[in-house]
């Protein structure tokens, strides 16, 4: 005869059985069934269920990356803990995962710039399938260079871009419009050194020869200020569009997260406020707005509750004393956090998917195992099941929920795995640009990946990076090392978290404990080509030293990425 007690690791619970059998687990299977409504009323599954857990990882449902695609955390200078401005963007869909640095150039005056459709969808660097010329405008003189990303993200003048997609009221969609978000994104990086500037230009380029997407929001940043930017069409009737721009205060952090977030609008206060001309006309002349009652720019456009779980997590947990309530129709716009924010900060919620709190998809996902206490007495502890992990698509939700109803609850996190890539930028005015502007980039989802710092200076980056990694698996593409090695761990994640983060903890530690003197060394470097050019002889130290630190670094991580995968290949061969 052996004593065991049935104890719950996440509670306090404990029931003390004597048990008669030889066989534990037949005792096990039995006792389970036994109490299996007080367990369920617990939140604890019965052992058999977590063998549904180590299935393969599919595919999220495209309908769920549609309507959850994108995140963006903004902080004012005044908000962090260095004075650095800072935009963010996790590109969570299917868009292409190759980046490449696009050189300044100068124009003739007659040169057209061409407008595209369907950039955000192709192979490679160099490939052009599916690619569409909508029109053209006019070329400017000379534009900068900028990061090419899905969505261009920095150029060298450390402007910034964020975006996130907010949908809004499908009827004001017209396709005959010209631009899609990601061309003004790219237009206003090759010609703007301002988020104001930005804001202005793009809504020149939308009144002028049309805006032909879906409600979008765009974090745009410079090293002084952040602004959050909401666009939509006028409808099928105009070929133009509406929008509204409002500044996030110098001591506040904003999100935007596939929500119109914008409310009233003052506009006799530009500092703060900008907005198309027709902004209130259009939304009283398609009866969205009763030219009475005040004017809340998300009420009229879009007609969801303004905020979800992602902005309420992050405004609560960097506002806490605001008491901010989750059933209320409408949160505040950005918050001044209680304690100033450091952009590893800003990567800390990045990598959130909510373990541990009452949003933790996981918390029910309980196996129970045989234990031994200090007198050697046998008892039962109940855990999550190592094979459960925040990322369940769909049919596992499902086939969960259809063994046992509402057992898996999702609340979207802001680290999911269908992101291509994510991004956090830091401005800062007291640099030079080339090394002010700071990206700190990875591939894949955000909490399994580790960051890479890409500067404004650079020239170029690997070679992998130029290779996508959506349509087919390739060693040439740098996305494959970590969607490969992050999709094992979460075979068993249980055990493959403390595998794969403690590596990404040591590249993050890594970049911070060098990065002071990599930047002073560039400086030294930036100082000398400024030395060079005065005696005629044009150099780049600089740039290329930076870019050989990023470039290297890269490949650390890249290759480092690979190795993970033939580990957890092997570690895990029997759990699938």
């Amino acid at each position: 005869m052996k004593n065991y007690i049935i104890k719950d690791s996440n509670s306090q619970d404990s029931v003390k059985f004597v048990c008669l059998w030889s066989d534990k687990f037949l005792f096990l299977t039995k006792f389970l069934k036994m109490k299996r409504d007080s367990f369920i009323q617990k939140g604890i599954l019965i052992f058999s269920i977590s063998i549904f857990l180590i299935l393969n990882l599919p595919a999220q449902d495209y309908i769920d990356m549609v309507k959850e695609s994108c995140t963006s955390i903004m902080v004012g200078k005044d908000a962090s803990t260095d004075g650095s401005v800072m935009t963010s963007h996790t590109c969570d869909a299917y868009y292409r995962t190759w980046l490449e640095f696009v050189p300044a150039a100068e124009n003739d005056d007659e040169a057209m710039h061409p407008v595209y459709w369907g950039t955000m969808h192709t192979s490679s660097a160099w490939s052009n399938e599916n690619i569409e010329k909508k029109g053209e405008i006019p070329e400017v003189k000379r534009t900068y260079a900028y990061l090419n990303t899905a969505y261009p993200c920095l150029n060298e003048k450390q402007l910034a871009i964020g975006e996130t997609t907010f949908g809004g009221r499908r009827e004001l969609r017209n396709k005959e419009g010209l631009f899609l978000i990601e061309e003004l994104e790219r237009v206003a990086l090759q010609r703007c050194t301002t988020a104001r500037q930005a804001i202005k230009l793009i809504g020149e380029l939308i009144k002028e020869y049309g805006y032909g997407d879906g409600g979008e929001c765009i974090t745009i940043a410079d090293p002084d200020e952040v602004w959050h930017m909401e666009i939509l069409g006028e409808g099928p009737d105009k070929i133009g569009g509406v929008w509204a721009a409002q500044r996030i205060p110098d001591d506040h952090v904003g999100i935007a997260a596939n929500i119109c977030r914008i409310g009233e609008i003052d506009l006799k206060n530009p500092d703060c406020f900008m907005a198309s001309d027709n902004v209130f006309e259009v939304a009283e002349e398609l009866e969205y707005w009763d030219g009475k009652k005040p004017f809340k720019f998300w009420e009229a456009y879009s007609g969801r509750k303004p905020f979800s779980i992602r902005d309420y997590f992050v405004l609560n947990s960097l506002a806490p004393s605001l008491n901010l309530d989750y059933d209320a129709e409408e949160l505040p716009f950005s918050v001044k956090p209680e304690k100033k924010v450091d952009v590893r900060d800003i990567l800390k919620f990045f990598r959130t998917t909510y373990e541990g709190t009452e949003w933790d998809m996981t918390k029910n996902l309980k196996i129970a195992i045989e234990r031994k206490d200090k007198n050697d007495s046998v008892y039962i502890d109940t855990i999550i099941s190592p094979a459960a992990h925040p990322w369940m698509a769909r049919d596992k939700r499902k086939m969960l929920n259809t063994l046992e109803p509402g057992v898996v609850e999702r609340y979207r996190p802001i680290s999911v795995q269908y992101c291509a890539y994510s991004f956090i930028v830091q401005l800062r005015d007291w640099l030079p640009d080339e090394v002010g502007g700071r990206l700190w980039f990875s591939f894949d989802v955000p909490r399994e990946s580790p960051r890479i710092p890409i500067y404004a200076g650079n020239l170029s980056l690997p070679g992998s990076f130029y290779v996508c990694g959506q349509d087919h698996f390739s060693r040439e593409s740098a996305m494959w090392a970590f969607r490969r090695a992050n999709r094992l761990a979460t075979v068993k994640w249980g055990d493959g978290k403390k595998i794969i983060e403690p590596v990404v903890a040591e590249f993050e530690n890594k970049a911070f404990d060098e990065i002071d003197f990599i930047e002073n060394r560039a400086m030294e470097l930036l100082q000398k080509d400024k030395e060079n050019a005065a005696a005629g002889n044009e150099t780049k130290l600089c740039r290329e030293y930076l870019t050989r630190y990023s470039n290297d670094f890269a490949r650390a991580a890249v290759d480092r990425w690979w190795e993970l995968g033939d580990e957890l290949w092997v570690k895990f061969r029997w759990s699938f």
